[in-house]
């Protein structure tokens, strides 16, 4: 039976997915958040030299990949910790906004997510060619259905309006 929101209406289906979308936006969101404490941490010298030792010292340090991380991590230094902690949330304050907005069936928050997921589109499939990996491949097909999905949501209940 179909519920209405403001104008629109939704089918029972369409409520759950837009529910799963939202719990997946705000998930990202505090997730985001957590990992921007931990960075803006990273800014302080002493903080930052005691996590370079800690990744030292885990056993992934002594392969390749583990001392690239390192070393990367080493070359940026902790000023830059706080300008990746202020886009983490920027992204989480994204990502807060449209979970919040889909969980509450609002027609704006379709678009609005559509424009925020397809526009990171590009990039993740950059960053597959560049580097693949299965887990970015995962990201592009979740991130494609979601903006798809959210398209024909979108156009479907703006005929309403």
């Amino acid at each position: 039976m179909p519920v209405s929101s403001d104008t629109q209406t939704f089918t029972r289906s369409e409520r759950i997915i837009l529910r799963l979308i939202a719990i997946f936006k705000l998930a990202k969101s505090i997730s985001l958040i957590v990992i921007s404490v931990g960075l803006f941490r990273l800014h302080h010298q002493n903080t930052f030299d005691r996590f370079v030792d800690w990744l030292r010292h885990l056993p992934l340090a002594d392969n390749l990949l583990g001392h690239l991380v390192v070393e990367g991590v080493t070359k940026l230094g902790p000023g830059k910790f706080a300008a990746l902690g202020l886009v983490a949330i920027g992204y989480a304050i994204i990502f807060g906004i449209e979970g919040t907005g889909l969980w509450l069936r609002k027609h704006w928050a379709e678009w609005f997510s559509v424009i925020a997921t397809g526009s990171l589109i590009p990039f993740e499939i950059y960053e597959l060619f560049h580097r693949f990996s299965a887990l970015k491949l995962l990201a592009l097909i979740i991130n494609a259905a979601i903006a798809i999905y959210l398209v024909g949501l979108a156009r479907r209940t703006g005929k309403r309006h």
